[in-house]
């Protein structure tokens, strides 16, 4: 009896050691997986004719976000083959694969990005108000600008040179105008008198609009010529991201008017009734 009582210590001891050894794997398994998860490359589907899929690799790219870049050829229709359907299901690039989570929406994975990999605080302010200015621009330009910037793209471009087909001069016009307005309220209601769209820094919100804004040049529509203003945070937006970066995202959209000479027109002609309902 007094045998038994007396090894309780050494067995507690022992006991406490086994538990501590398995409480130490456990540990080491569960580190070693987030280590391997940290290390996991992000798959970024994109094309750079897509405004939103440029904000999304700018965004990685200067952020040093580790990536694999998967070329999803609008143009080719690869968006709607069965392999990108099982990463979007919407069909729409950009888009983004981690692991097992499949996310679309340039915004939304923007912020996956710069919650996931800690991206300074310039990009989506912690300070409320900050942020809310951030998040209001960015609810502002999907039917804002990026329709009329992307409008303006298929008018002047798209649908005479692929299509074949003429835009009646008022439909003209009325794109040019709705453009302009948007131009004005980037100019007046956003920037005002800041560097950028929120202040003294560049944001999610002044990288969002780059890309939209430049989307007409690929047209030849110079959209900064008279606009000193909008000339001006251009130039600030690009110094932020750096030109090398800058120059390479727009690469594809600024030489659109050439590589439009290359496409088959018949691989729009599926689309052609949708494309002039959008657009007229």
């Amino acid at each position: 009896m007094w045998e038994f009582w007396a090894e309780l210590p050494v067995f507690s001891v022992f006991s406490r050691g086994w538990e501590d050894h398995l409480w130490f794997c456990r540990e080491t398994r569960v580190a070693a997986a987030a280590a391997a998860a940290a290390e996991m490359v992000v798959e970024l589907y994109l094309d750079l004719f897509s405004q939103p899929c440029r904000s999304v690799f700018i965004f990685a790219k200067k952020n040093n976000i580790p990536f694999e870049f998967k070329k999803v050829s609008l143009m080719d229709g690869e968006h709607f083959g069965d392999e990108f359907g099982k990463i979007s299901k919407i069909r729409k690039v950009p888009a983004l694969r981690d692991g097992d989570f499949c996310l679309a929406e340039s915004v939304a994975i923007m912020l996956y990005l710069a919650e996931k990999f800690g991206t300074p605080d310039r990009w989506y302010p912690a300070d409320l108000r900050l942020r809310c200015r951030v998040n209001e621009f960015l609810s502002w330009q999907h039917m804002a600008i990026r329709m009329h910037g992307s409008k303006m793209f298929w008018m002047r471009l798209m649908i005479p040179k692929i299509m074949g087909i003429d835009v009646p001069k008022d439909k003209m016009d009325g794109a040019l105008e709705d453009l302009n307005a948007s131009l004005n309220l980037i100019e007046d209601n956003f920037l005002q008198d800041r560097p950028f769209i929120v202040g003294d820094q560049m944001s999610l919100a002044d990288l969002v609009a780059i890309v939209e804004v430049m989307q007409p040049l690929g047209a030849g529509l110079d959209v900064f010529e008279g606009r000193a203003k909008l000339s001006a945070w251009r130039d600030r937006v690009q110094a932020a991201i750096g030109k090398d970066l800058f120059d390479e995202a727009h690469q594809v959209i600024l030489g659109a008017q050439d590589a439009m000479k290359q496409v088959d027109p018949s691989k729009l002609e599926l689309f052609k009734p949708k494309i002039l309902r959008l657009f007229f």
